[in-house]
This record gives C-alpha cells, structure tokens and sequence, in this order.
C-alpha cells in the first residue's frame, strides 16, 4: 500500500502543539488516532514562532525557542511557505513515531508500515499559505481500510464559514444507512491530477474504482479532488463511479466528473509536472525532486524561463537580486536569441549556440526551434548534426544522454536506472558505426539521437522528458578518431560476432524490463548488416523502428505517390533505379514493393520486378545471386550483366531514379541527361545525407535536364534560377515521417511496428501536399506546416494500430487528429505559483 498527502476540504484545523524540525524549520501538529484505525497525523504549516509547545495526545517532543526564523519567508497572511525540506523531514518525523506507537492505534505489528509516498498533494502545502489541513494516512496490510477519515463532510446547503460542528450532517437514506452527501469523508487533491488519475487507482490501496466511459478529448485541464468515504473507500456514487470533483474555490456538486483513471496525456506519457494538464494561463508548480527556487531554479532547464520570470514570481522563488530588474516575454527573448545566431558566420557555431540554450532553457529553445523550423531544421539536424558529430570530442560540454560501452556489459539496467527520467516513451540508439554518409564515427555519433529526439519534441510533439538518447560504444575502426587525443569514447577496434550481440540483447532487455512493453526504440545510424539483423530479430518482441530501413523508405513513398500527380499513371506504371543496395535502398524498395501490391492486387514477388538496384559492382542480376548479402537477393532480376550507373540507366530506361548510395556526385551530367532524353518529367531523388555526399545538386539536376526534372534531396538545397524560372527543390527529409510516427505509436499504446502503419504514414503525408505545391513543382508540403503535418501522421499510424488490433490505449479516441494536436507538448511558458 503505501502514504498518501491529501488535503481536507473542510475549515482548517486547528493545531495543538508545535514540532522542532531542527532546521529553524517549524511546523504545528497534532496526532489523531483511534484504536481499530490506522494512525493518521493532521498538520498544519501555519507558522507559531517564539513559543514553546509539545504535542499532546501520545507524543511528546519539546520544542525550542527560534527567533525570527521564517520572518523573511513570511507573506501577507502571516503564513510562512514551507519548503520541501520541511515537508520531508516532518513526515519522516511522523513516521517514525508512527511506526514505535503503532500498536496503540491499530492492532497490527509496526513492521506492516510501508514506505512513503509523496505525490503531487503536496504542492499546495508546498506553494504558498495553507488554509487546510495536510493528511498523512499510514495504511497498513490488514484490517482493510485505508485512512481514518477527519470529520469534515459538509452538508449540502451549510453555509460558508459553518461550524465543523454544523457541516456534519446524521443525514440517512431511505436504507436507514447515511447518505452519500452526509458521510464522513476526507478530501484527496491532486493539483495536476497526475498523482491519482494518471495512474492505476487501484494499486495504490483505493477500493471499488471503475473506469469512467468518458474519452480522452472530454478531460477539462483543472485540478480533482477525489472524495473518499469514511469506510476507507473511495466516493462512489450511485452508478460505481469515482465520485470526483475539479478544483475550484468553493468546492460544488456541479463540478462532478467523471474521470477515466487510465488516461494520460502527451501522447500517453504521464504528465510528470502537471504542463500538459493545466491552461497556458493556470499557474503551476516547478515541481523536480524538491521545488527549485532561487539559483537552483535558474540552473533548471526544465523551469528556467530567465528574464521572462514576473515580478510576482521573483519574490515566491527567491530570485531577487539573481536577475537584472528587467522582465521581457518568450517573444522578445526568442527574437534576440534569432538575433544572435545569425550572427555566426559557421553552421557548428550555431549549433553549439542552439545546445547551450537547450541546457540552459528547454522550452525557449523548442519554441525558438518551432517558430523557426525551416531556418534551423539544417542546423539541429543534417547536414551540421555531420559536422557536430565529427568534432564532439571537441564540442562536448554536457552529457545529452545514456552512454552504454562494454565497460558496462552486464551492467545495462543499472546504467538505465541512472537516467533522471523514469517514465520514457522514445529511444533513439546508434553504434556510431555509419554515422549519415560519414562512416564510422564510435562514440561521437551521439549528436544523431540528440538531433533525431529534438526534432520528436519540436515536429511530433513528444514531450521531451519521456526522450532518452543512447549510444552503445562497441569501439571505432576510425583510426583518426582513435588517435585523436580528445576522442570520448572507447579506444579499440570495434568489437563483432557474440560480444557485441550480448551487449545489444541485454539493452534490449534492460529496455524492456525498465520502461515496459510500449516503449518505441528507434535504431538510428547502424551498419547495414547489423541493422538488418536486429530489425528482424527483435521487430517481433519489442516496438522498434529504424529510421534508416523504413523512416526513409516511408518519406520516398510518400514523395513517389505525390509526384504521380504531376507524373500521371499509378506507381505499378513507373520503373524504378536505385543506385545504392544498402538498408536505406533495399528498405525504400520494399516498401515501394508492398504499396504496388497492395494498388494492384498482384503479389510483392511480382511487383519487385520493376524495380532495379545498382550497387559497387553494377546492376543486381541473377546472375550475381550466389555472392549476394540476403537483403540484396530479392532484388536480383533477369538481365544481362552491366557495370556501371549509366549504362543501366539507358538499358533499363527507368522513370524514377533514386540516389541512396552515400557517395556524392555519382548522377553525373551524362546520366542525369541521359533520363531526360527519354522522359519528359524524370524524377530525380539525391537523398543521401550530408549535403557533400549528394548523388547531385538541385542546380546540377535541372540545369542538366533543362529545367524538366522534378527533383527532391535529402539534405536541403537553395532555390535555383534558370532560363527566368525560379525552382524549388523539395527535401526528402525523415523529419517529415518519424515525429509523427513516433506520436502515433506512443498515443495509441502500439506494442508493435507493422509495415502497413508505414504505408498508412506515406499516404498521409502524400496528402497533405497542396495545389499550390504541385504548381512551384514540389512533391512534399513545406516544413512551415509541420506540426500539423504531424497530428495527421500520427492520427493516420494510429488508426491503423487499432485497426490491427496492437494498440492497447482504449478506447479508441473519436477524432484522432484533434487528439493527436491535444497530444503536443507545447513549449511556452507556464506561469508558477
């Protein structure tokens, strides 16, 4: 079971004695208690200095005399605010004398009291002067009943201000037993609701809670007081439901809800600090470990809000003197902040700008990241992530996530345990050894994940404290790297075969174990034949995804079936080249493969056949079969041998040509001439990433073609002009795909990634791209409209998890989209207590 802090609802209790925290920290109390009762401990934190009490009843504990100790905490009311020390150490206080004294209020052995548990109650004792009483109930195993309820039950009608005496009511219905309005009860509240209504009711000692029928758009965003009866029960009302009331000054019958006590929002991940939950408007609590105030408070990334903190809120935080007087909004600062990093002249001084903020101001730099997504997508993400990757060991300044070397095999868990956040939905996890198009970059490819989850947060909206990016450090065959003296990670060869696969089983498992079934893992940026293996392997034991295989393959698609618009015909219509046969290219063909199928009925063995791979020794044939890797056998057609990219070009003559090759300037003048002598709109996608390893340039691909290709890239290139025609190129970026296929996954609960919820995700991004953008030539939306790009992503993933039976957040949402955009974590600013 456990202890719960509530607050009664009633007048506030009067206090008899005063405890000494040792501390200059003083604190009323009184013990109340009943034999055949738990022991439970009413407190009060109004503040009685310069006297000296004991605590009647059982107890007796004398106090001495403190002088002016809180009289710089004091607020108009004369009510000091205490802190979560106070709040601590008198609880730790309480149970001890509980557990010696124990026998005396309930006939069970002190060994059955368990350990504390502090939820989010205590914010209002926390926060500010308290009119009301805090409860700490000790529930013991048996008998079975929960707190000893203080007499405080109102009857309807009492007038404000009544008597304890007059709000009791002998009240009875017609069974002769006390009515539901006129029971003794005692008021649990949750300022954010996230304490009780978030988690599972019943495994914190509450009996008789049903779930409510209500869905997950009818939650109002207030705070709940749950009523629990004086048989130790929870209020329940005539139909079993939790009798539930939100918040509100004077406490009234018509603010009753019904709350489902399994729902969740931010796409599924508890709302840990009650953001998410509360209005933009409604003040909340920089709640962490202990309530940060003063320094500590402006050293917090997750609560510092810097210059933007008000007047109000530097007197309750201690902040006085910490900041110049100075109070500016997230808007002005955001716009300084835009300010100054268009003043560097290099890409990677942008980006070390960009991470300071992010340690320094979380959401100021989400907000920054959102409002200007187009300007800094190339900044936080490819093609400077390359260049940041490269230089880390230089660069590194704070550590951004979980680092898991072999130093740690067969310790993965404990390491897992480390990170601060315990409630993770997404992971995003690399070996380093193919860093984008860069190679084998070890430990230093953590810049990947950090990259990959900040754009999860600011595109998908998953909430950034339920993001863990990891790097598992196996070693480097980079000798640059191992010779380089501030190179962060292990320095040895790369270690292969059974090491390196009981590394990867026991994170798998550790995941599995800590953060449960639902957690997606994404792999991010593993060699291509480590990446094929563990997608196989574990695709049917955990919910993982890699971004590489099927993020980039989703994105492609989605781009194929928009261009058909500008392309005419259905895809089975078109011919296919790529040049690459690696993860990215085997992944992107495939699912080419399975959406052909899917339009024409015909089966994916049959529609693999218009589709071709070149890799390093030329054009995949049948002939090769026997020295092929397994992913590349599929892809193994009937045909004459062919060497090189340009000869396959004209003897294959494809409509559409894909560059995943990694190697840059490979579509030469000839060949991309070559696809425009016998097409009159070749589509051309260059996506390997960075910008210095594309298959070709967007002024290389329409000027060569004279201004006929329909062209996309992976990284983003510079609008181009020619013959007075001003063309924009469209980027084939995963940042379109994984955010919302990320949300997606975690909003409906999904267990597992099937490939039809990667077709669902390419046609809902194919849709969402206009008239308007068809007409300027492009075949994917502007990055401006990303976030509603998202919700539709997400709603579209979700959907079809239910329809296949794999999600397990029930009931299914009506409007998925509406919920999708509830979902988002929004970067502004709260307003605290």
């Amino acid at each position: 079971m456990g202890v719960w802090v509530g607050v009664r609802s009633a007048a506030p209790f009067t206090p008899t004695a005063t405890l000494d925290d040792g501390d200059d920290r003083r604190t009323t109390a009184s013990i109340a208690g009943r034999r055949r009762r738990p022991a439970a401990v009413v407190v009060n934190f109004k503040e009685t200095l310069n006297r000296e009490e004991r605590i009647d009843s059982d107890f007796k504990l004398q106090s001495k005399d403190r002088s002016n100790a809180f009289s710089r905490r004091e607020n108009v009311n004369g009510c000091a605010r205490p802190t979560a020390t106070d709040f601590l150490r008198l609880t730790r206080f309480c149970l001890s004398k509980l557990t010696i004294e124990a026998n005396k209020f309930c006939p069970v052995p002190p060994t059955s009291v368990t350990p504390l548990m502090l939820t989010d109650a205590a914010m209002p004792l926390i926060s500010g002067p308290v009119n009301a009483a805090a409860i700490w109930g000790f529930n013991f195993n048996n008998p079975p009943y929960i707190f000893p309820p203080p007499a405080c039950a109102r009857r309807k009608g009492a007038e404000p201000g009544a008597s304890q005496e007059d709000s009791l009511s002998p009240d009875k219905d017609k069974t002769g037993r006390p009515s539901f309005a006129s029971r003794q009860f005692f008021a649990m509240i949750s300022i954010n609701r996230s304490a009780f209504l978030n988690t599972n009711i019943n495994s914190l000692g509450f009996c008789g809670i049903s779930s409510s029928s209500s869905s997950p758009s009818q939650r109002k965003a207030s705070g709940v007081v749950v009523l629990c009866c004086g048989n130790g029960k929870a209020g329940i009302d005539g139909k079993g439901k939790v009798r539930t009331l939100t918040l509100k000054e004077n406490i009234d019958e018509a603010a009753i809800l019904d709350m489902d006590s399994k729902s969740t929002v931010g796409g599924g991940v508890q709302d840990v600090y009650g953001e998410d939950q509360a209005t933009q408007d409604q003040p909340v609590t920089p709640w962490a470990v202990t309530v940060a105030c003063g320094y500590s408070l402006l050293r917090d990334p997750h609560h510092n809000k810097g210059l933007a903190f008000t007047e109000k809120e530097r007197d309750a935080h201690y902040l006085r003197g910490l900041l110049p007087p100075a109070c500016v909004s997230q808007d002005l600062q955001e716009k300084k902040i835009m300010h100054n990093l268009r003043q560097y002249q290099l890409p990677l001084h942008r980006y070390m700008s960009l991470m300071d903020l992010q340690e320094r101001n979380q959401r100021l730099f989400y907000k920054l990241l959102i409002d200007n997504v187009e300007e800094l997508l190339p900044i936080v993400y490819t093609p400077t992530v390359g260049e940041a990757c490269q230089k880390y060991g230089s660069i590194f300044r704070r550590p951004q996530g979980l680092y898991i070397s072999l130093k740690e095999k067969g310790k993965v868990l404990e390491v897992l345990k480390n990170w601060p956040e315990k409630r993770i939905q997404v992971i995003v996890v690399t070996d380093g050894e193919r860093i984008l198009g860069l190679g084998d970059l070890g430990c230093q490819g953590m810049g990947i994940p950090v990259g990959k989850l900040a754009l999860y947060t600011a595109l998908g909206g998953v909430r950034p404290s339920s993001c863990l990016p990891v790097t598992i450090d196996v070693g480097t065959n980079n000798e640059k790297l191992l010779n380089d003296e501030f190179y962060i990670g292990l320095r040895q060869k790369r270690a292969r075969g059974e090491e390196y696969a009981e590394l990867l089983q026991e994170f798998m498992t550790a995941v599995k174990q800590n953060y449960g079934e639902k957690v997606l893992i994404q792999f991010e940026d593993f060699a291509n034949h480590n990446a094929f293996e563990l997608l196989s392997k574990y695709r049917s034991s955990h919910l993982v995804f890699n971004d590489d295989i099927q993020g980039t393959a989703s994105v492609v698609l989605a781009g194929l079936v928009a261009s058909l618009k500008l392309l005419g015909g259905t895809l089975a219509e078109h011919t296919f080249l790529f040049l690459g046969a690696g993860e990215a290219g085997t992944g992107i063909a495939e699912l080419i493969a399975l959406e052909m199928s899917k339009q024409t009925k015909a089966p994916v063995e049959e529609t693999r056949k218009k589709i071709w791979l070149v890799d390093s020794k030329g054009l995949i044939v049948s002939g090769r079969k026997e020295s092929l890797q397994h992913f590349k056998q599929p892809w193994a057609h009937e045909h004459e041998p062919v060497d090189n990219l340009l000869d396959a070009v004209k003897a294959i003559k494809p409509t559409v040509l894909i560059g995943s090759s990694g190697v840059g300037r490979t579509f030469t003048k000839e060949v991309v001439e070559a696809m425009a002598s016998f097409n009159e709109k070749p589509l051309i996608l260059a996506l390997s990433n960075p910008t210095s390893q594309s298959e070709c340039t967007a002024e290389e691909a329409y000027t060569w073609s004279k201004g006929r290709a329909i062209f996309a890239s992976g990284s983003p290139f510079d609008p181009v002009e020619y013959n007075g025609k001003t063309f924009v190129p469209g980027q084939a970026n995963n940042a379109y795909i994984f955010p919302g296929f990320g949300l997606g996954l975690v909003m409906a609960g999904a267990i597992r990634v099937h490939d039809e919820m990667l077709l669902a995700a390419s046609e809902a991004l194919a849709a969402q791209v206009t008239q308007e953008n068809f007409d300027n030539g492009l075949i994917y939306p502007p990055f401006s409209n990303i976030r509603k790009i998202s919700a539709h992503i997400a709603a579209s993933v979700a959907a079809k998890a239910y329809e296949l039976g794999v999600a397990t957040r029930l009931p299914q949402p009506e409007d998925l989209v509406m919920y999708a955009e509830s979902c988002m974590y929004s970067p502004g600013y709260r307003n605290y207590r």
